[in-house]
C-alpha cells in the first residue's frame, strides 16, 4: 500500500516509493530505497522536497500532521532550504592562477574516488550515488569560479590516469559548455552528472583492450562499440534514472550524419545532452596522451574537429569553442615575431589575442627568457598554432600548469 506523507515525518525503516516534486530538488537520484543511513534522512529533510509516497507492504507507516502544522513545516523547509542553495551557488570569480590550486586537489580527491569506482564496477558492484554526486558539485563549483583552470589541469593526465581522469574532464567540460550554452541550473546539474557518468561502461571491457599500446582490431573495436550499453545498463542497476546521464551514456559517440554508434541515429535523433557529450568526448580525448597515440595540442584539436563533416552539431561546437576560447590554455602558438608562446589565460575582450608566455625563437632556433606578452594589448600577434614537437622541444606545462598530484 502506498502513501503520502511529509518530509518532516520520514523516519528510518520507511520504505521510500517516490520523491514527490522536481528531481533536481532531490537529495537522492535512486527512485526506490529502504531509507537506513541517519545522513540520508538529514538530506532528504534538509532538501526542497516537502512529501515522499512510502510503501508501507516494505517499510514502517507514520502518522499523518494536522493540515496547518503541514503548511507551516513545508513553508520553513523550502524557504531555509532554497538560502541554502542561493548562498552555495554565489560563487565569487577569481583569477585562473588562484584557483589552479585549489583545481589541483579537486582532481587529485576526484580521481581516487572513479578510481574506486570503476574498480568496483569491474566487480561486479553497483554505483555508490553518495559518492558521486559531491564530485559533481565540487568540479562544478571551481568551473563557476574560474572555468580555465580546473578544465586545463585535467588534461595533465598520464597513460595510467586516462580513464578516471577522462570522466573528470567530461564533467569539467560538459558543466562550463552547459554554461556557454545559457542552460538554466538545472541543465547545468544534468550536464555535469552525466559528464561524470558517460563512460562508466568501459569498466565492462577488458583492461588489455583499454590499454592497448597499438591500434585495436576490428574484432576489438567491436567489443569496445559495446561500453555505451554496458554503461547504461549499470547505470538503470544503480537506480540513476536522470534522462541526461542516460542519454549521454548511450549516445555519445553518435554522430550527425549516422555513422556512430550504437544506434547510427541521425541529427535530429540524437538529444541536447548526448551531442553536447560528443563534442566534450572527443576533445578530452584528442587532447590526452593514450597508449596508441600522441596528445594534440588544444588549438589545433578544435581547429581539426571544426573540420570533420558530419560528426558534431556545429553551433555546439561553436558554443564549445567559445567557451575553451580559440586557443585554450596551454596551447602552442606561433607569434608574428616568429617566436613560439603558451597560452596561460584567456583575454575577455577578444577571443584571438588571449595572454602568452614566449619562450623559444624559432629565428635563432634558441630558448629566449621566458617573457609574458598580453596579445589584446598589441603586444604582438598569433600566426597560428605550433607543435613544441616539430622543434623538437620538449614539454612546455610548466609555464602554465601547477601540478595535479
Amino acid at each position: 500500500m502506498l502513501k503520502t506523507v511529509l518530509v518532516k515525518d520520514v523516519r528510518l525503516g520507511m520504505y521510500i516509493h517516490e520523491l514527490k516534486g522536481a528531481w533536481i530538488n532531490h537529495p537522492f537520484w535512486r527512485r526506490h530505497f529502504v531509507l537506513k543511513d541517519p545522513d540520508d534522512l538529514q538530506k532528504l529533510q534538509e532538501s526542497l522536497v516537502c512529501e515522499v509516497v512510502i510503501d508501507l507492504s516494505q517499510g514502517l507507516d507514520v502518522l499523518p500532521p494536522s493540515p496547518s502544522e503541514a503548511e507551516l513545516v513545508c513553508d520553513k523547509s523550502k524557504n531555509e532550504a532554497a538560502e541554502r542553495r542561493v548562498s552555495a551557488k554565489k560563487f565569487k570569480q577569481v583569477t585562473v592562477d588562484e584557483e589552479q590550486s585549489q583545481a589541483a586537489k579537486i582532481i587529485a580527491s576526484s580521481r581516487h574516488e572513479i578510481e574506486s569506482m570503476f574498480s568496483d564496477l569491474r566487480m561486479g558492484k553497483a554505483i555508490q550515488v553518495k559518492t558521486v554526486l559531491p564530485i559533481v558539485e565540487e568540479i562544478s563549483a571551481s568551473v563557476s569560479r574560474n572555468m580555465h583552470a580546473l578544465v586545463s589541469l585535467v588534461r595533465l593526465k598520464t597513460i595510467d590516469d586516462c580513464t578516471y581522469m577522462h570522466s573528470i574532464a567530461v564533467c569539467a567540460l560538459m558543466t562550463a559548455l552547459a554554461r556557454a550554452l545559457e542552460l538554466s541550473e538545472t541543465e547545468v546539474k544534468q550536464a555535469g552528472l552525466a559528464g561524470l557518468m558517460h563512460d562508466v561502461g568501459k569498466a565492462g571491457i577488458p583492461l588489455e583492450i583499454l590499454n592497448k599500446p597499438g591500434a585495436l582490431t576490428e574484432q576489438e573495436f567491436e567489443v569496445v562499440r559495446h561500453h555505451p550499453k554496458l554503461g547504461h545498463d549499470m547505470l538503470i542497476k544503480a537506480d540513476i534514472t536522470d534522462p541526461a546521464t542516460l542519454e549521454v551514456c548511450l549516445h555519445h559517440h553518435e554522430k550527425m550524419d549516422g555513422s556512430g554508434y550504437p544506434e547510427k541515429l541521425v541529427s535530429d535523433q540524437i538529444g541536447l545532452f548526448a551531442k553536447m557529450g560528443a563534442v566534450c568526448d572527443v576533445y578530452d580525448a584528442v587532447t590526452s596522451t593514450r597508449p596508441y597515440k600522441p596528445a594534440w595540442e588544444p588549438g589545433i584539436a578544435l581547429k581539426r574537429m571544426a573540420n570533420w563533416q558530419g560528426h558534431f552539431d556545429m553551433d555546439i561546437l561553436k558554443a564549445f569553442v567559445k567557451s575553451l576560447g580559440i586557443y585554450p590554455i596551454g596551447t602552442v602558438v606561433i607569434l608574428k615575431s616568429g617566436l613560439l608562446a603558451v597560452v596561460v589565460r584567456q583575454a575577455p575582450a577578444s577571443l584571438l589575442k588571449p595572454v602568452v608566455k614566449a619562450f623559444f625563437s624559432t629565428k635563432s632556433k634558441l630558448y629566449i627568457p621566458v617573457m609574458e606578452l598580453d596579445l589584446s594589448k598589441g603586444m604582438d600577434e598569433i600566426v597560428g598554432n605550433e607543435s613544441a614537437e616539430t622543434w623538437g622541444l620538449g614539454n612546455v606545462d610548466h609555464l602554465w600548469a601547477i601540478p595535479t598530484k
